[in-house]
C-alpha cells in the first residue's frame, strides 16, 4: 500500500464492536415496525441524522421515537436501552495499544458518527473497563458528528479535518467499515480503505494493509 502520514479512522466496527441486528430487535421491541427501513447499516429514518449532527437534542430523539412507536408511555430508559444495544464494547484491549503504535508513526485522527446518548453510553464504559476517560492518548483529535454539526458521509465533514489540521490528502488515509462513508471521504479527495474485518482483528487487518 501507498505510504502515507496521516490516518483517519472511523470508530464503530473499526476499533470498538457494534451490532445492527440487536438494535433493529431491541426496536422492533418497543414498537417501531418495518424496522429493517426504519435502521440499519447501510440506511436509517432521518431522526437518526438529526440526532448525530445535533439538530435534535436527546429529549427530542427520544420525543421521536415515542411518536414513531406509537407510544407514549415509553420511558426514557426504555428508549436508551434500545438504542444503546447496538454498543458491543472494545473486543480486546490490544485495539488501544494498536491505535498507540499508530499514533507513533502516522498522525492519527478518529472520526465518529455519534450522538449524546451512545457518546455518554462510550465514556462511561472506557472508564469502568479500561479506567479511560477518552480517547485523548490515542488520537491527535477526535471529532464525533452530534459535537460538529455535520456527519459522513458527506464532504464536508472530511474538509473540516483535512482544514483543521492541514493534511495533505494525497497524504491521507480514511479507514471505515461503510463504503457509503468511503465515497464520501473520496470525494474530499482522500485515500480510503474498507474495514472488512472485525474489530478483534484490528491489528492483522492494519499489518495486512502494510500500515503496521
Amino acid at each position: 500500500m501507498k505510504k502515507f502520514k496521516n490516518i483517519i479512522m472511523d470508530y464503530g466496527n473499526v476499533i470498538f464492536a457494534i451490532d445492527f441486528n440487536r438494535t433493529q430487535e431491541a426496536l422492533t421491541q418497543i414498537g417501531i415496525q418495518n424496522v429493517n427501513e426504519f435502521f440499519a447499516h447501510k440506511g436509517h429514518h432521518p431522526v437518526f441524522d438529526n440526532f448525530e449532527t445535533g439538530e435534535i437534542s436527546t429529549t427530542q430523539f427520544r420525543e421521536e421515537i415515542r411518536k414513531i412507536a406509537q407510544n407514549s408511555a415509553l420511558t426514557d430508559a426504555q428508549i436508551d436501552a434500545a438504542w444503546n444495544s447496538l454498543l458491543i464494547g472494545v473486543p480486546t484491549a490490544a485495539n488501544h495499544d494498536v491505535l498507540l503504535d499508530l499514533k507513533n508513526n502516522y498522525r492519527t485522527f478518529l472520526l465518529s458518527n455519534n450522538n449524546e446518548i451512545h457518546y455518554n453510553w462510550i465514556l462511561d464504559y472506557l472508564q469502568k473497563e479500561f479506567n479511560l476517560e477518552n480517547y485523548n492518548d490515542f488520537f491527535e483529535k477526535a471529532y464525533f458528528s452530534h459535537l460538529m454539526g455535520m456527519r459522513k458521509p458527506h464532504a464536508k465533514i472530511f474538509e473540516k479535518v483535512i482544514a483543521d489540521n492541514n493534511l495533505d490528502v494525497n497524504e491521507t488515509l480514511f479507514i471505515d467499515d461503510s463504503p457509503q462513508h468511503l465515497a464520501g471521504a473520496q470525494k474530499a479527495g482522500l485515500n480510503t480503505l474498507l474495514m472488512n474485518v472485525h474489530p478483534k482483528d484490528l491489528s492483522a487487518f492494519l499489518k495486512d494493509n502494510g500500515l503496521l
